[in-house]
């Protein structure tokens, strides 16, 4: 039968679990528009767009004549060789990003599922490969796929493999038959995630049993997606993640219990990416420019943040360590080219006891051109003189 061979080659391809199912209008999204109406999604403004609601609505508006929708996982979790977040000079960066950019390898995978399909029947099959980039509801079609459940920290969880895993979506407008939809919800009471948070992004489920996330709260969302300022009353929250969170992955029992590390080779974590040092990675960055970022990172997902957005959340980081040993990274850092890294560090410096620290910025206050630095200078001197310095 077509599905159970079309199943068994996208394992053949690497892929960790596959379901399929029909194109009819998502059941979730009354819910994404009443997220959005409330501004949860933050600067991701591209996510309110007009068309973009309605081609997450209808499947059809993406591919004219869509019939079905293959849902497939990639397991990523690797294990960790020494990167810990209790380690305050170190960078936490997300496990997922850690390796080669998912987004490459599995439509690179998506698009020889399509070929073998188009070559496994006698008509032309017209498809479309998503892999977080387009407008498409993931999580929604993977439950309806039967892989799993909405958690209550908004990640679909698989009750053999937890949530250690990517989704791709293949669009075809071939008629597959549909996999039963996963129904249950198997968090029951746990709160594990909601008390992990520490920022409190997770809010729960809402009155139709959908988890409810404030992005703008989210330590993943502030580094990767966030283009200003990290909100000051969330900066401590953040510890030493300086690119994406997997706290409310890390203390949710069914990954405890079951999430086992990956065996595909991509997503080993580079030496470079596997804890490294807070300092040797901001110097590195100080000394570069965005072609040089790129370029350091160019098989990485870590090239979203842009150079900018990495040295605020290594800032941030800097001044969570709150080390003496920073401040002469630090100060390189108060006279860089961009504000945004230049605002970050003036708060990371006011931080840290420091005479230093404090002639610096005090020398820098006279000398800042720009406002939003400046204000972020004249609060860190307000933090060293409350300390007694």
């Amino acid at each position: 039968m077509l599905v159970e061979e079309l199943k068994a080659q996208a394992k053949s391809l690497g892929f960790s679990r596959v379901g399929i199912t029909g194109v009819s209008s998502s059941a979730h999204i009354d819910f994404y528009q009443s997220w959005i109406d409330a501004g949860m999604q933050g600067e991701m403004q591209y996510l309110a767009r007009e068309d973009s609601v309605r081609r997450r609505s209808d499947i059809e508006q993406t591919l004219p004549g869509a019939r079905s929708v293959i849902v497939v996982t990639h397991d990523y979790l690797t294990e960790d060789l020494g990167c810990s977040p209790n380690d305050p000079e170190m960078a936490i960066i997300a496990t997922y990003a850690r390796g080669d950019d998912y987004h490459d390898i599995i439509k690179s995978k998506l698009l020889g599922l399509l070929e073998w399909l188009s070559q496994r029947v006698p008509e032309r099959v017209e498809g479309r490969a998503y892999v977080d980039t387009g407008p498409i509801l993931e999580r929604d079609l993977a439950q309806r796929a039967g892989l799993g459940w909405f958690g209550k920290n908004t990640m679909l969880i698989d009750p053999t493999s937890g949530s250690f895993f990517f989704l791709g979506v293949l669009l075809v407008d071939l008629e597959l038959s549909a996999d039963s939809p996963f129904l249950e919800d198997r968090c029951g009471t746990c709160r594990s995630c909601l008390d992990a948070c520490p920022t409190g992004a997770l809010l729960g489920r809402d009155a139709s049993g959908a988890p409810v996330m404030d992005a703008r709260r989210c330590i993943s969302y502030l580094t990767i997606e966030h283009r200003s300022a990290i909100p000051v009353e969330l900066r401590s929250a953040m510890g030493n993640r300086i690119y994406g969170c997997d706290i409310c992955q890390e203390v949710c029992p069914w990954n405890e219990r079951f999430a086992e590390p990956t065996g595909d080779s991509a997503y080993q974590p580079s030496q470079d990416l596997d804890g490294p040092s807070l300092l040797e990675l901001a110097g590195n960055l100080l000394s570069t420019d965005e072609l040089g970022f790129r370029n350091t990172f160019k098989k990485s997902a870590i090239t979203r943040a842009k150079r900018s957005g990495f040295l605020r959340n290594i800032c941030i980081a800097l001044g969570n360590w709150g080390s003496p040993e920073a401040v002469t990274t630090l100060l390189r850092a108060l006279s860089d080219v961009e504000p945004l890294v230049r605002g970050h560090a003036a708060w990371a410096l006011g931080q840290i006891e420091s005479s230093q620290a404090r002639s610096a910025l005090s020398e820098r206050l006279s000398s800042e051109d720009d406002a939003w630095v400046k204000t972020e200078i004249s609060a860190a001197l307000q933090t060293q003189d409350s300390s007694g310095l």
